[in-house]
């Protein structure tokens, strides 16, 4: 097994820009990482199984919910410490950061933000120490990047409603024991609930055959008449500008997650590159092979810097849908592109799993297409400094 010896580039001195306690936070996730992520994902990730030992790891390391306030057992952190532990995360693996950030921004992030205090408190500390885990139900067979025509649907009966319908690509599902369900009422309009396991009609069957996000735990949520009680609506939005504003928080993260990953792709093909010899020399000092190293420190550090802005922007509360989603769509490109370099670079041994590059460029095909496609996020971007809809 080899040792982790990932060191991370910072060309324009961002540690400069970052506190004390964001480095802090930063490099405890940093160590976990070498520790308990990186000597045995390559296994986890060739027999398509997620690690569940982690979980109480990455509890420790403040990964779930990690804004949320400390009354309700988050760390009460702010955006950009946020934005670091994700990046960290996903330098280890995408699909760890996944199961993170579906914790954080489209569970834990929605139960606080829409939910009532009792929800609050019965749901936010046993999720914020990993002794729940909670899945997202929007994407639908039928409706992926046009969320706003699903077709699940709940009814009120009286005491309870009765919901009915089908999620899928839902990460965490196979052992979630909370979902935060996206369902029309009896006159359209998008409400969440939050649907627990054991509950009658309820069932999760696993998605297989992956070749992207091997490591982590991919299913269905599937609703057969299940009664849900009506204090488990969440009261305080609705529309589907709810499930949207949740899928704010997590492009956010996301926009830091695959620096992490192009981070590591750089860091294992400029160490490559200076100690694979050819021709006489390292191939580090041919002309081609200086080209790829050279753009790929120039990308992730634009990024870096876009990410980081983003991030006061968000402290700040002064961040838009619009610009997220420009950070989103760049910063995994970006990563797709350093990893298909470096993957280059490494030759043969680039499709290795002795070598993280080819489990990184599979993970980004997933990300570059979850929670807002590439093509999407354009048109966002578009709609945006247009003032004209492109998606009708």
């Amino acid at each position: 097994m080899k040792p982790d010896l990932f060191q991370a580039p910072d060309y324009y001195n961002i540690d400069d820009l970052l506190t004390e306690e964001h480095k802090l936070i930063r490099d405890a996730a940093r160590e976990w990482v070498k520790r308990d992520v990186s000597p045995i994902i390559e296994n986890y990730a060739q027999k398509a199984e997620f690690p569940k030992q982690i979980i109480s790891g990455l509890a420790e390391i403040g990964a779930f919910g990690p804004y949320i306030p400390e009354e309700f057992g988050g760390a009460g952190l702010d955006q950009i410490s946020y934005g670091l532990i994700m990046q960290e995360i996903e330098r280890g693996d995408s699909g760890v950061r996944s199961t993170a950030s579906v914790q954080s921004s489209l569970v834990m992030y929605p139960i606080f933000t829409y939910g009532n205090e009792e929800q609050r408190k019965k749901y936010l500390p046993k999720l914020a120490s990993g002794e729940w885990m909670g899945s997202f139900g929007l994407t639908e067979p039928n409706h992926g990047s046009n969320p706003g025509g699903m077709e699940t649907n709940f009814k009120d009966k009286g005491d309870h409603y009765v919901l009915n319908g089908a999620k899928m690509w839902i990460s965490n599902a196979p052992f979630c024991d909370v979902a935060v369900v996206w369902a029309k009422n009896e006159a359209g309009r998008i409400h969440g609930l939050i649907v627990e396991r054991g509950m009658e009609g309820f069932s999760t069957p696993e998605t297989h055959n992956k070749w992207s996000l091997r490591a982590s735990a991919t299913g269905e949520l599937i609703f057969d008449n299940v009664k849900v009680p009506k204090e488990n609506l969440l009261p305080n939005k609705s529309g589907l500008g709810a499930p949207l504003g949740c899928l704010d928080s997590a492009r956010y993260g996301i926009s830091w997650g695959a620096i992490g990953a192009a981070m590591d792709c750089y860091d294992t093909a400029l160490r490559f590159a200076k100690e694979r010899e050819q021709f006489g020399k390292p191939i580090a000092q041919f002309q081609l092979q200086q080209k790829k190293l050279a753009e790929m420190i120039t990308e992730i550090t634009k990024a870096q810097l876009l990410a980081w802005r983003l991030g006061t922007l968000k402290n700040e509360g002064k961040a838009t849908s619009a610009q997220i989603s420009m950070a989103k769509r760049n910063n995994v490109e970006m990563a797709l592109k350093v990893a298909r370099e470096a993957r280059q670079i490494l030759g043969g041994m680039g499709i290795s799993g002795d070598y993280a590059i080819m489990r990184h460029m599979m993970n980004l095909e997933s990300v570059v297409t979850y929670e807002g496609t590439h093509d999407i996020h354009l048109l966002i971007t578009g709609l945006d400094i247009t003032g004209l809809n492109g998606f009708k």
